[in-house]
């Protein structure tokens, strides 16, 4: 079955966001451990991305570790890192040859170096690829993208670079990673 017999590109979306949860549940319903369930989950975001980019989605965006899940085990923590770096090393060479852009947000700097140093060298490398644009949300809360845009204004204003009253809904949209 094609696309075009299925899909009108026409009603197509620009831009898909995809929040990864569960696959640590899905690993315990099959008595495995959670690890195994983040890795058969970043195993699938490569089937993912390949569908979206035949589809001719612009923007996918994948909602792959929130802030949140800093909480949990170190262990865990550890493996998702692991994980992630070995992810961004491996699909570097596959991103290039199917024109896809790397880009992320989030609070980046709580990321291990590792991890960090990975995406880096994957969004320099990809930064003119243009059939697709892959987002990776990584230490992302929504909450949390809000206290830092609040944060930035309230720096603004004590370094006399803004006046309070120009914190507009503009103004704070100019602070967001989104």
């Amino acid at each position: 079955m094609s696309k075009d017999s299925v899909i009108d590109p026409k009603r197509l979306p620009r831009h898909v966001a995809i929040i990864m949860d569960g696959n640590g549940r899905w690993a315990e319903k099959r008595n495995e451990p959670r690890l195994f369930g983040h890795k058969a989950g970043a195993d699938s975001v490569r089937d993912i991305v390949e569908a979206a980019r035949e589809l001719g989605i612009q923007v996918l965006t994948l909602y792959a570790f929130s802030s949140e899940n800093w909480s949990r085990p170190a262990k865990e923590v550890s493996g998702l890192m692991s994980i992630l770096e070995k992810f961004l090393v491996s699909e570097l060479s596959r991103m290039q040859k199917n024109g896809i852009r790397l880009s992320c947000i989030g609070e980046l700097e709580r990321l291990p170096g590792g991890v960090r140093q990975a995406l880096v060298d994957s969004i320099r490398k990809t930064s003119e690829n243009t059939a697709m644009t892959l987002n990776l949300a990584l230490s992302y809360g929504a909450r949390d993208e809000l206290a830092r845009a609040a944060r930035l204004l309230a720096e603004a204003c004590v370094n006399g670079k803004m006046r309070v009253e120009d914190i507009t809904a503009e103004a704070i949209s100019a602070h967001l990673y989104t």
